[in-house]
């Protein structure tokens, strides 16, 4: 496929494609040798190349001229949240309570979170629990190999084989031990991911009826975690990333560490069982805006990685 179309988006306001890529909440974008600032993957089948050209500037690449039936730029303003201005994720009353941390994150204003699929939200999430990003990222990529489909794009010039995300009936089918292999040798977690798999491809994990917005973030979450290997934090990572409820506010290490230091919540230190858990984001949306405390929450934990531990994030 030769990527030979493209659009320019323009932005309000500033948008970091490299922070929102390599923030965390996708493992699926990879960056194209010898073209800096330029990153490929592919969405709903169609692979796409993103590159940035300034502040509030980025060119999108694809073969087609549509996505899934919308037109290129209006698919891929959805997909990078372009709809939502970040400078009102934080307001006044939290600026001027936490002045110290509202300039650290006033740094990062241009990640956007990305609107993904929901299936590949949940592999991709169940995949990475207790790991680094890097390591997830080369488990991510060896499950597309073993398991996607290959396809070969052209850009500028230039041949890059990239694989599609493999679809639900194909995990369902896989082997567990050769599975295996792309859970960090987790043989267990390679038979919840057939599990979860094969209940996406009969509709019994309905994606569509969960990302309605119908459903209670509390009873979606319930629903989610009926399926073995999906717990609390994954299924608020599933419901922020990859089902559009930004009001989802996932709990790891890292937040922890950042609620109790940043906040002064006490209980961030404690043992993290589910009503500890519960108990924290009730605290957290005291503080955010509780409908975008989880699309908050995820600049404030990238934030925390890059400017307090000094962590890779790419």
């Amino acid at each position: 496929m030769i990527l030979d179309k493209y659009s320019i988006l323009r932005s309000k306001y500033a948008i970091n494609i490299e922070d929102t890529l390599y923030s965390g909440q996708s493992f699926l974008w990879n960056r194209i040798n010898g073209h800096e600032h330029c990153f490929s993957s592919i969405i709903q089948g169609t692979p796409i190349v993103i590159s940035q050209l300034d502040d509030e500037v980025i060119r999108i690449y694809s073969p087609d001229d549509e996505i899934g039936g919308a037109s290129l730029p209006e698919r891929l303003r959805t997909y990078l949240t372009m709809d939502i201005d970040n400078r009102n994720l934080f307001d006044d009353r939290f600026i001027k309570r936490y002045p110290v941390v509202a300039a650290l994150v006033k740094e990062y204003s241009g990640l956007k979170l990305l609107r993904q699929d929901p299936f590949e939200t949940t592999i991709t999430f169940m995949c990475a629990q207790g790991i680094g990003m890097t390591l997830i990222r080369r488990q991510i990529a060896l499950l597309c190999e073993r398991f996607g489909t290959p396809c070969t794009m052209e850009f500028r010039g230039q041949k890059h084989r990239l694989y599609r995300f493999p679809d639900p009936a194909s995990l369902a089918a896989a082997p567990a031990p050769l599975l295996q292999s792309c859970t960090n040798n987790n043989y267990r977690r390679a038979v919840n991911i057939k599990r979860v798999a094969g209940a996406a491809a009969s509709g019994r994990l309905d994606f569509g009826k969960l990302g309605s917005g119908e459903l209670p973030l509390e009873r979606l979450r319930e629903t989610l975690c009926g399926f073995e290997g999906i717990g609390p934090k994954i299924a608020d990572c599933i419901a922020l990333f990859g089902l559009g409820r930004f009001d989802a506010f996932p709990i790891d290490t890292h937040v922890r560490q950042y609620l109790a230091e940043w906040f002064g919540i006490r209980t961030a230190s404690n043992a993290l069982t589910e009503k500890n858990y519960l108990r924290l984001q009730e605290d957290i949306r005291t503080i955010l805006k509780p409908e975008l405390s989880g699309y908050a929450g995820h600049l404030l934990f990238h934030c925390w990685r890059r400017k307090i531990r000094h962590l890779r994030t790419a």
